[in-house]
């Protein structure tokens, strides 16, 4: 056995037996992380916050049940219990508030369009993420950073699965919109400090 996964191991049956230590490095090592897939659905801060405080609490309490399968699988299992925190924060909140069809002016003709995010930094990407309306954001995070199908979106959202693709292909559209915007003040600003 790894030491790293020795390490891990030992840490969890720390907090199977309540060591706060052992909890307070399991906050110190994860929290960054759990934050960042948390804001990939939420965009308050307060509510980051709230949601991040009630998935550790679930984390503490269900860690006894949880099989260790190496290295990386305390970080996943971890970010699924606060993708299922946003999840249920959004519904409760009523902030899932799918796009109607017609809500946002994007043109059919380029359905099958992919965004190019090369060149582009991760924060900026990340921001240009979080600005999608909630509904698009969430299918966009599901399908994309928690590899879900469309089927499991929709029974996760309780939406139709017809929802859940045309949620995702406008997602989609308007990141291609976004990156138009992002290259073009680029090519600006360059412009403008090359004279």
């Amino acid at each position: 056995m790894r030491k790293d996964e020795s390490r891990e191991r030992e840490l969890i049956q720390q907090i199977v037996h309540g060591d706060k230590v052992a909890m307070k490095m399991f906050y110190d090592t994860y929290s960054g992380y759990l934050t960042a897939v948390c804001a990939r659905y939420i965009s308050d801060k307060e509510d980051i916050k709230d949601v991040l405080q009630e998935s550790f609490l679930k984390i503490f309490r269900a860690i006894h049940n949880f099989k260790y399968r190496g290295i990386g699988s305390l970080k996943a299992w971890s970010a699924r219990i606060v993708v299922n925190e946003s999840l249920k924060f959004i519904r409760e909140n009523d902030k899932m508030q799918l796009m109607s069809l017609n809500d946002w002016d994007i043109p059919d003709d380029n359905d099958n369009i992919e965004p190019d995010f090369e060149d582009i930094p991760t924060t900026a990407i990340l921001e240009m993420i979080s600005s999608l309306p909630v509904g698009y954001r969430t299918v966009f995070n599901l399908y994309v950073f928690e590899e879900k199908s469309h089927k499991e979106i929709a029974s996760m959202l309780n939406i139709a699965e017809n929802s859940s693709a045309s949620q995702f292909h406008r997602a989609k559209r308007l990141l291609v919109k976004e990156i138009e915007k992002y290259r073009l003040n680029k090519e600006n600003n360059e412009r403008y400090l090359a004279k």
